[in-house]
């Protein structure tokens, strides 16, 4: 639960806050919470809501980055893979094992190749054969073995292949079967990192939805989306605007170009044929142009990714038609025997990774790794920036864990606590076997009087903290569901209003919850979730309706779905058999 932080800010003095982070994506905000955990006074402030930007749109992965050992990034991929086996253990609520078929079409192809794109070669491999991807899994598994929790991979010949994945194209030769994980709420978990600091550090402060008034002579200004101001004189700032870093140093006085950032679109179908084929598998393949794809199922959906185009528009990005085509045609090429139209789309989404500006002719070869470049303090600016630039959505702590050390040191501090071990959010105390899980439900059911399923429904859905959510003292009832979407409650939409920083009804719908992203929100059931937030935020009639518009707009407008009072309307003809879970 985040503390009310209001008299934070009432009695906020400028000199009280050593570090300023701006933006509050999950580089920020992880190294937000590793710097309040160590007693630092932080504020970290974001001119969205926290997670709203980049770090809403990856591929939902938690991953080692298996074709970074083509490009001979052998410590990207044992950091990756050490940080997944983590956060597998850190946030149990959220992240999950992922197991994954890689397609094979060849025994021999892509040696040479791998071996010129190892040796600096910028022409990216094609056609990964058996013995190439047999040497690739068996260095993956190398580099994960550090606080390893999942099976080691194994290599199947065609048709045991094709049992495994019975729609797969039968022009294959074998498989590759290993292990990564998946995030299920990624926003959420943004948020939770936020959490956590604030709770550890009771002289610290967040403030989404804040914008920049005036940097001058070492005091920074913002105003909150109340209206309220705050000035602040850092000992130090962070810039982790990710895609937006360049235009932050600029405000700052500081104009640079670190960024060389590249699009990342994804969609997601509703396609209950394709999503029981995968029995929980991600299918990691090569399409037909040598880029990589990948599908897998994301709450009930088939989730579908994702391009690498260069952009450098943030504020605007969007999948494109012609990504969408792209998608469906590969899924056509590898899976024949499916049927795959723009009727099942019902959720795109996009954004800019915030990439380390390159010359690199493919986007695929810019380096996933990550740097944080400091521009020293100069006249009319008393403190230094450090710039958090690259990086990726897997390692985030181990980066904040290096930019901590980094500004502790600075600060002539000592760090108090690793970060190593240490649970997120939801994941605090989180039941470790399915019996515990089963025992902890059946005692807040008890408590809660709500069902055992409820309980632990609720469990999946936000950690522990479920159990603050069935206890609190609301007049909300957790038996009057949502219309549309009977899985979700008045009392959990009332319960995130009140304790979670919300400021717009998008930030439930969008990142508190996977409300939107899940294809099952009607109109009806935003204008119950407006009603509540309304209610608990004091809008009057007029915000209600403009927090409504804005909702739909953005779905409209960024992720290729309309609102109607009995669900979406995509102008395309859904399935008739829909399958969803919560």
């Amino acid at each position: 639960m985040t503390p009310d932080l209001q008299p934070r800010f009432d009695t906020l003095r400028e000199t009280d806050i050593d570090v300023l982070i701006i933006g509050a994506g999950i580089n920020g905000a992880g190294l937000f919470r590793d710097l309040c955990v160590q007693g630092v006074n932080c504020a970290i402030v974001d001119k969205a809501d926290f997670g709203s930007g980049t770090s809403a749109a990856p591929s939902r992965l938690i991953h080692g980055g298996l074709k970074y050992l083509e490009t001979g990034e052998f410590g990207l991929v044992a950091q990756s893979t050490l940080e997944r086996n983590l956060l597998l253990k850190n946030a149990p609520h959220c992240v999950e094992p992922l197991p994954t078929f890689i397609p094979v079409f060849s025994w021999t192809r892509g040696i040479w190749a791998a071996l010129r794109t190892l040796l600096g070669s910028k022409t990216a491999p094609r056609s990964r054969g058996a013995i190439l991807v047999k040497i690739g899994l068996g260095l993956y598994d190398f580099f994960g073995s550090r606080d390893q929790v999942m099976p080691r991979h194994r290599v199947v010949l065609k048709g045991r292949a094709r049992r495994e994945m019975p729609h797969v194209t039968p022009a294959i030769v074998a498989g590759g079967i290993y292990y990564d994980a998946k995030v299920s709420r990624p926003e959420r978990l943004v948020y939770e990192l936020v959490g956590d600091g604030l709770d550890a550090n009771e002289k610290s402060l967040a403030a989404n939805f804040a914008t920049l008034v005036e940097s001058r002579a070492g005091r920074v200004t913002y105003r909150k989306a109340d209206g309220r101001e705050f000035t602040v004189a850092p000992k130090l700032v962070i810039n982790a605007a990710g895609p937006w870093i360049d235009h932050v140093n600029t405000a700052l006085g500081y104009p640079s170009k670190l960024i060389g950032g590249t699009k990342g679109s994804h969609i997601l179908l509703d396609h209950p044929a394709l999503v029981k084929s995968l029995n929980g598998h991600m299918i990691y393949f090569e399409a037909d142009d040598g880029r990589i794809c990948l599908v897998y199922d994301y709450l009930g959906l088939a989730l579908v990714g994702s391009t690498d185009i260069p952009a450098n528009d943030p504020d605007t990005v969007r999948c494109e038609e012609p990504e969408t085509d792209y998608f469906l045609e590969s899924l056509r090429s590898l899976l024949p025997s499916l049927q795959f139209d723009r009727s099942q789309v019902v959720y795109s989404y996009s954004g800019i990774r915030p990439l380390p500006a390159s010359d690199a002719t493919a986007p695929g070869l810019i380096s996933r790794d990550h740097s944080a470049p400091v521009r020293e303090a100069e006249a009319g600016r008393p403190f230094p920036i450090i710039s958090l630039v690259g990086g990726k959505w897997t390692t985030f702590r181990g980066f904040a864990e290096e930019v901590a050390d980094t500004v502790l040191s600075r600060l002539q501090r000592s760090r108090r606590q690793s970060t190593r071990y240490l649970a997120i959010g939801g994941g605090k105390d989180f039941p470790a076997s399915e019996r515990a899980r089963g025992d902890w439900a059946t005692a807040i059911a008890e408590r809660a009087g709500v069902s055992a399923e409820r309980a632990e429904e609720l469990l999946r859905r936000y950690g522990t903290t479920a159990a603050a959510v069935l206890s609190a003292d609301l007049t909300t009832s957790d038996h009057r569901r949502l219309s549309g979407v009977p899985d979700y409650s008045f009392r959990e939409i009332d319960w995130i209003v009140r304790n979670e920083m919300v400021v717009h009804l998008s930030d439930i719908v969008l990142r508190r919850t996977t409300l939107a992203i899940e294809g099952r929100l009607t109109l009806a059931g935003l204008r119950e979730i407006a009603g509540i937030a309304g209610t608990a935020l004091s809008w009057d009639a007029g915000r209600v309706a403009v927090e409504i518009d804005d909702v739909v707009t953005q779905l409209d407008r960024f992720h290729s779905q309309r609102l109607t009072d009995k669900g979406l309307r995509t102008d395309r003809v859904s399935p008739p058999d829909r399958r969803r879970d919560g």
